[in-house]
This record gives structure tokens, C-alpha cells and sequence, in this order.
């Protein structure tokens, strides 16, 4: 569990824990002895939080202390299987019909086949994101020493990869079932049943007494597990909750820049949060019968905060459109989406040469060693830049490498997640243009060789974030356009698009008066011309003097 979760596992009375940084996962099975007490895992909870300093709190237990019981966030059952009955004889005459025309083999190897497989996998089958979250953990299970992980191939006569289960023998008395996934492109007939018949041949090779199936997940898995003998032994209920101050989160790209918004923040804190306000003005009036809205531009990552702005312009809002939901969960989707391991033919570790990605470490990392260190120089959060190439989508990889980058060079704020919230915390009705598929539709349709070239391009990107910076702080949005034209969603497909979905969603609200639209710097290149094509008068805001306005 520590591997596949990158926690520190420690033990608090007779309950398992694990933490790393701002959260902490406990799991209310005791370690030994019958069940205990919802008060007992309470004292453990409590001590462990202390202990730990998490702020992100998610605990597995068979039921929730009574305090806890509004935090519930699922509700499963954990599913054995009783070694010492016997198989089915429908299913053992169905893994003896059809086993001879598969190859079937024990192996602790994670091949390109294994990638293609859970992207096929993952992508056909709506699967819970933690489920989602253990798939890309198996090539690093295998590869661990310390790990007794082994997956059971069924390859084809084609040689094939048409099913995959993996199975943790590190338990004497049991095997467990982590997770399987079987093929429709290379579909072979009852290929998941032949593993599994193979998997519980092995556990009583071995001796043990029972398989732990794990969790129910869905009607399908849970059938599949049932047909076979397993039985619902007890229950699951998972909670999830944040402790006081809210923390940043790691497992959302966009959460590493979160705006400082916290009420707890300490005075100096806050004065560096008064330092960072600037004017919002990527912002447009739009008016139209007598109608007023607002149109503005926002940017992912940024360097100052626009709290203040937000404030005053909200008096005059009802509505806030933002292009996608910006809510924890939807973030989520994103992330696993962009953790589904990319074809080896889409894998950017292999597209840059080692020197490029030598060259990439260093600009995304920045100073490391003794004397960096010494000098308090050396960044606290350093990127795995290998793993994001190696282990995610070519859309992520850019995106997590630019934003540790930004991160690393103290842009530790994101426009549109400061908005959003803003707008949650004064009761605005938000609406989102896009549901979370289109979105990820739209970072699919990012040309591999696109985010490549902004990746070798990279001893550039000091220069592109000042320019970034200057340029969004006047409103400048050509001269901002000059300094985005290379990155790697800015394509005229993937612009061009969605700028005609945003048009005809946004139009009902902005002709309603009272609305803000908020989309993409790059989007309001054509967005300002259509709304005026809609009648619309267009206004530039909040420009000063000295604003050096190009718009």
C-alpha cells in the first residue's frame, strides 16, 4: 500500500497509516485481532492527523466514527473467495475448453503491450478514481523489490495481449486480486475467466486458505467475482474531508497553483497576499439593449492575484461562466485522464533525446546540490520530470512540467481557480460551457509534436513568462498572443472549435445582462469580433495610462 500510494506507512495503536506532505489515509481495519471500536479508530485518526500535520484526510474503515458520518463519500463491499471449495464446473469447463489457445504466463514485466491494454481498458470502462489511480501504479509495483506483485498474462496465438490480472502474494495466509483488464481489439473468448482460474491454481499451490477479491467497484466487476464463489465478507465505507486550512493538493495539476485564499493565513502571509493584488484588466464590457455583461480572459497559472478585482466586478454579477468545472472532482477526472500511460509511439521520453531531457530537468528543477542548498536556493518541491514523460499522456507532461516550472519561479496563483471560488464563496451561480469530456477531448486533440517542441524549447521559457506576465498585467491581449503562439494547446483547430461552443453558450446569458464570461486569454482573439457579429458594443476595462493597451 505505501508503494502504490507514495505514502509513509506508520502504525497508530492497532490501525494502519499512511501520509505524505498535506494528506494522510487511514485505514480502520485493525492490523490484528477481531474489529474494533469506531471510538477506538477515532483516537487513532485524531493522533495520526496530529502526528502527521495533513490537512487532506481520506479514511477506509468499515463504518465512519459517528462525527465523521456526513464526510461518507462511498459505500462498497470487501469480497473473499474460500479456497476450499471448489470451482464451478461450468467455469472449470470453460478454462479447460478455451485455455489451450491462449499462452498463459506468471511474469513481473510491464510491457508496451500492458500500456496499450490499460488505455484500451481504462478508456472503454468508467472506473472510480482511486481504481483509476492503482492502474498506473503497476508498472512501479512490478519494478519494486520489495513488492511480491506478478501479473498472469493470456496472450494470443498472434502473440497478443488479450487479458491481465494482477495479484499481490505478499499476504501468507491469502492472495489478493488487485486489478485486471482484458482486450475487444485483440478479443479472445473467455480470456479473464482463464486467469482467473489459473490465479486461484496458484493460491492453493501455494497453501493459502482464501483470495481477497477487494471491493465490488461496480454491478460488472462485482458479478464477475460472485460467479466465481466470492461472497461480500464485510463492509467498505470511505470518507474524505479537509482538515482547517485548506492545502494544496497533488494530485490535480491546477491545485499546485492554488490562490491563496485561506481565511487562516498568518500576517505575513496576508501581506504577501495584499502585495500580490493587481487590477483585473484582461476584461471586456460587453452592452447590448440596454444590457450589461462582462467577457475576461484568465490564465491557468499566474504570478499575482486579482482577488480584489473579482470582489468589486462581482457586485454587478449574477452569473459566472467558466469554460469547464473547476470543482475538486472534476479537476480529478482531468488528472486521471492525463495518467493513463501514453503509447509508446506518444511517450515523450522516447521523442526527446537524453540530452533534451537533461536540458528539461534542469529548467523545470532549477539549482539542486550542496551549495543550492547552502544558498537556500533549491526548490522544496522538485518535479519527477521522468516519470510525467515516461508515465502520463503527452498533454499532461507538458502541462505538469510548465506549471512546476511556474511554480518553482513563484507563480503560485491560478486566475480561474480564484475566480471560481470567489464566486462559490459570494453565492454567484456558476454555469460551466463544457462538460469534463469535451474538455478532455480537447486536450487529446494537442499534437504530440507540439507539446515535444515546447518541451525542447524550453531554455525559452524564462523569456515566455516575462513577456506572459507583462502582457497580462496590461491587458495587452496581442501582444500576449505573441508570447503563447508556440504553446502547445494554442492550435487553430482546438481554438477555432471550441470558440464557436463557447459563442452559442454563453450568448443567452450575456444578452441577459448581469453575466461574466471567462475563458482563455487565446480564446478572446475571436470571441471579442463574434460578440460584436451578435450585436454587442465591446469595451476594454480597467485601463489605465499607463496601461500599454494594444487591444
Amino acid at each position: 500500500m505505501a508503494r502504490a500510494s507514495n505514502g509513509r506507512a506508520f502504525r497508530e495503536g492497532n490501525y494502519l497509516f499512511l501520509a505524505d506532505r498535506d494528506w494522510l489515509l487511514g485505514i480502520g481495519f485493525p492490523l490484528e485481532g477481531a474489529p474494533g471500536s469506531e471510538e477506538e479508530f477515532d483516537a487513532a485518526l485524531k493522533s495520526a492527523i496530529s502526528r502527521s500535520g495533513a490537512r487532506d484526510i481520506r479514511v477506509a474503515a468499515p463504518s465512519l466514527p459517528k462525527g465523521l458520518a456526513g464526510h461518507t463519500t462511498k459505500r462498497d463491499e470487501y469480497y473473499l473467495l474460500d479456497l476450499a471449495k471448489p470451482v464451478p464446473k461450468r467455469l472449470a469447463s470453460i478454462a479447460t475448453t478455451y485455455g489451450p489457445s491462449l499462452r498463459v504466463e506468471k511474469a513481473r514485466v510491464f510491457t508496451p503491450a500492458h500500456r496499450r491494454l490499460w488505455g484500451e481498458f481504462l478508456t472503454r470502462n468508467t472506473l472510480p478514481a482511486n481504481v483509476q489511480a492503482l492502474y498506473t501504479k503497476v508498472e512501479e509495483l512490478f519494478n519494486a523489490p520489495d513488492c511480491e506483485v506478478f501479473a498472469l498474462n493470456a496472450w494470443t496465438e498472434e502473440n497478443r495481449l488479450a487479458a491481465c490480472l494482477v495479484v499481490d502474494t505478499f499476504m501468507p495466509g491469502f492472495d489478493t486480486y488487485l486489478l485486471g483488464a482484458h482486450s475487444k481489439e485483440f478479443y479472445a473468448p473467455h480470456a479473464s475467466d482463464v486467469l482467473f482460474a489459473r490465479m486461484i491454481e496458484e493460491a492453493r499451490n501455494a497453501g493459502k486458505s482464501y483470495l481477497h477479491l477487494g471491493l465490488g467497484v461496480n454491478q460488472g466487476i462485482a458479478r464477475f467475482k460472485c460467479k466465481w464463489g466470492g461472497f461480500a465478507a464485510f463492509p467498505y465505507v470511505e470518507g474524505q474531508w479537509q482538515e482547517a486550512k485548506k492545502s494544496v493538493s497533488v494530485n490535480v495539476i491546477l491545485h499546485s497553483l492554488e490562490a491563496s485564499m485561506d481565511l487562516d493565513m498568518d500576517e505575513r502571509e496576508r501581506r504577501e497576499h495584499d502585495y500580490a493584488q493587481r487590477p483585473f484588466r484582461m476584461l471586456w464590457k460587453l452592452e447590448k439593449n440596454g444590457r450589461t455583461s462582462w467577457i475576461g480572459g484568465t490564465s491557468h497559472f499566474f504570478s499575482k492575484s486579482f482577488e480584489q478585482s473579482f470582489k468589486k466586478l462581482y457586485r454587478h454579477i449574477d452569473t459566472v461562466l467558466f469554460e469547464g468545472h473547476l470543482d475538486d472532482a472534476s479537476l480529478e477526472k482531468v488528472s486521471l485522464a492525463g495518467k493513463t500511460p501514453p503509447e509508446p509511439s506518444e511517450c515523450l521520453y522516447n521523442l526527446l533525446t537524453e540530452e533534451e531531457r537533461h536540458n528539461l530537468e534542469r529548467i523545470v528543477r532549477g539549482p539542486e546540490g550542496f551549495w543550492a542548498r547552502l544558498l537556500n536556493i533549491e526548490a522544496p518541491n522538485k518535479a519527477d520530470v521522468g516519470w510525467y514523460l515516461r508515465r502520463t499522456r503527452h498533454w499532461y507532461a507538458f502541462f505538469a512540467l510548465w506549471c512546476a516550472y511556474l511554480e518553482r519561479s513563484g507563480w503560485k496563483y491560478s486566475v480561474d481557480l480564484e475566480a471560481w471560488r470567489i464566486a462559490q464563496a459570494e453565492g454567484k451561480r456558476i454555469l460551466a460551457m463544457e462538460d469534463i469530456e469535451e474538455q478532455i477531448d480537447a486536450l487529446r486533440a494537442v499534437p504530440v509534436q507540439r507539446a515535444v517542441n515546447f518541451l525542447k524549447d524550453c531554455n525559452n521559457w524564462p523569456k515566455y513568462r516575462k513577456a506572459n506576465e507583462k502582457a497580462y498585467l496590461a491587458g495587452d491581449l496581442l501582444g500576449l498572443s505573441g508570447t503563447t503562439t508556440e504553446f502547445p494547446t494554442r492550435t487553430g483547430h482546438i481554438i477555432g472549435k471550441r470558440d464557436q461552443r463557447f459563442r452559442e453558450r454563453m450568448l443567452p446569458y450575456l444578452e441577459a445582462g448581469n453575466a461574466l464570461a471567462l475563458v482563455g486569454s487565446a480564446h478572446l482573439l475571436n470571441l471579442r469580433s463574434m460578440l460584436e457579429e451578435d450585436g454587442f458594443a465591446v469595451t476594454a476595462c480597467n485601463r489605465g495610462f499607463f496601461s500599454k493597451i494594444k487591444a
